[in-house]
């Protein structure tokens, strides 16, 4: 499944396609082959369809071709750094050279090996709290599917999990200095010592940021994970 979310760097908005799934095949696949297109069509529709016809090009030639596997597209500034992984170094430049050498694109082509995916973990693959904003996203637009108003402040269920009670415990205390309020502990199959805690807010991307960045640097300090958060419906009375 492709996901895309955004991250800064050097002072930069980089803009980021991830198949979260890719590394499934981790171990069959050792070399990271790069292919890098400049293009300056941001803001022309067409221009930006023909661009992406050119990419979809690419990795089906790679994919059935080579069984490339491809992991993710990084857009930063005008180039478009789109990223395979693959069992077999050979032949894909020439492969990415016959989709591209008949457009109107500037391109470099690149391939290494990357044995532990090293590129794709650092540089592609969403980091903890990347991926808590994108999976925040998915139950956002599930509510206003469902007619929630989310500007609306209601009490908000945030859910963490631990390997030890102790841990569990140093969090609960950090948690509540910072505002939220004790609810339930929580043992499942999932996890022994879990923990769900309440705060009141809205549901706005930027609200939940606020609230979620530091939550989940407490969670990390004890080595935990964050289990995201649930709410009741705040209907729009439209």
């Amino acid at each position: 499944m492709r996901e895309i979310f955004t991250r800064v760097e050097d002072g930069g908005i980089v803009r980021i396609e991830v198949f979260l799934d890719a590394k499934e095949n981790m171990e069959l696949n050792p070399w990271l082959f790069s292919v890098f297109i400049k293009y300056d069509s941001y803001n022309e529709e067409d221009g930006l369809d023909e661009f992406f016809e050119t990419k979809e090009s690419l990795i089906i030639s790679l994919e059935h071709s080579k069984k490339a596997v491809y992991v993710g597209n990084r857009i930063v500034r005008e180039w478009s750094e789109i990223y395979f992984y693959s069992e077999d170094s050979k032949g894909l430049e020439a492969i990415a050279s016959d989709i591209l050498k008949t457009s109107k694109y500037i391109y470099e082509c690149n391939v290494v090996r990357d044995n532990k995916w090293e590129f794709f973990d650092y540089n592609i693959f969403p980091n903890d709290l990347e991926l808590s904003f994108m999976q925040s996203q998915k139950i956002i637009e599930h509510l206003e599917d469902e007619g929630d108003n989310i500007s609306v402040a209601r009490v908000v269920e945030h859910y963490a999990s631990f390997d030890t009670p102790t841990q569990r415990d140093r969090f609960v205390k950090s948690a509540l200095d910072i505002g939220f309020e004790f609810k339930d502990e929580i043992s499942s199959e999932e996890f022994d010592f879990g923990i769900a805690l309440t705060k009141k807010h809205n549901l706005t991307m930027d609200e939940l940021k606020i609230i979620i960045t530091p939550l989940l640097e407490l969670i990390k300090h004890e080595h935990g994970e964050y289990e995201l958060w649930s709410t009741t419906l705040e209907l729009n009375n439209d």
